[in-house]
């Protein structure tokens, strides 16, 4: 369920989560839109529930040092052999499904739309992005 700053991506869209040695992890989301053009947006994540480290904030807006307009990106759904996880938000207004291969099988895609299911979301609502890695 693509939020309103990745309208643009059409393809090839990846998500990277560094954690560094001051323990800030760093968000760097990539995509191609229609053109070819790559678009980037870089962000930071801090962990929210400490106990089981599955729920982050996320802020991609950052003024004289200061992140505003923190976003909930929850793991609710993880592969048990990590292959892929499930990120949704308490609303459920938003969510995805983000994956270590460029492409799913059919079986790890039905899986991950059962936690979808299984934690209130539609499947149908989410955009499927084509990954054409060169």
């Amino acid at each position: 369920m693509p939020n309103r700053f990745q309208k643009q991506c059409v393809k090839n869209t990846t998500a990277v989560y560094k954690l560094d040695s001051k323990g800030t992890i760093t968000v760097i989301n990539t995509c191609s839109d229609e053109d070819g053009n790559k678009d980037q947006a870089e962000g930071i994540a801090r962990i929210v529930d400490k106990t089981s480290n599955a729920k982050l904030e996320v802020s991609f807006v950052s003024i004289f040092g200061i992140n505003l307009f923190w976003g909930d990106y929850w793991i609710i759904g993880l592969d048990k052999n990590y292959n892929f996880a499930v990120i949704g938000t308490p609303n459920r207004k938003y969510g995805w499904i983000m994956n270590r291969q460029p492409q799913m099988s059919k079986e790890e895609l039905e899986k991950a739309f059962s936690i979808l299911r299984n934690q209130g979301y539609n499947p149908d609502h989410f955009v499927m992005t084509t990954q054409v890695f060169k």
